[in-house]
């Protein structure tokens, strides 16, 4: 399995890293794996920074430069009358949705019932399942 290996020289070379940079030496343990991966040696390289100037050429400033998108006009804020009454129009709604519901599911199971009761008084036997 290539990646076990990888994972392994990964870890080894980390460890080197860390034990470079803290400047000693301690007793870490080695990953356990029956077959010896190999250790990539790692090498500590000092960097330096360099900073480079930009300047754009001049027909870039010449240029006319598009004016920022404006922004999309803002909802009219509401009055708080105005919201309340909204608001108690839409409670007043959902209530009689559900109420509709309520009386809905009474008629069916109404319906049920009286059905059931006609299909128990009649001794009629009980429909085929398909």
């Amino acid at each position: 399995m290539k990646w076990i290996r990888e994972r392994d020289a990964l870890i080894a070379q980390t460890l080197a890293f860390v034990q470079s940079v803290s400047g000693r030496k301690d007793d870490v343990r080695q990953p356990d794996t029956a077959a010896a991966a190999p250790v990539l040696a790692a090498e500590i390289v000092s960097v330096q920074t360099v900073t480079v100037a930009f300047e754009p050429p001049q027909a870039d400033l010449l240029r006319p430069v598009a004016p920022p998108p404006q922004p999309l006009p803002a909802a009219p804020p509401r009055m708080a009358g105005d919201f309340r009454s909204e608001m108690q129009a839409r409670i007043a709604n959902f209530r009689k949705h559900q109420e509709r519901f309520e009386r809905e599911r009474e008629e069916y199971c109404a319906a049920t019932l009286s059905k059931l009761r006609a299909a128990i008084r009649d001794g009629a036997p009980p429909p085929a399942q398909k």
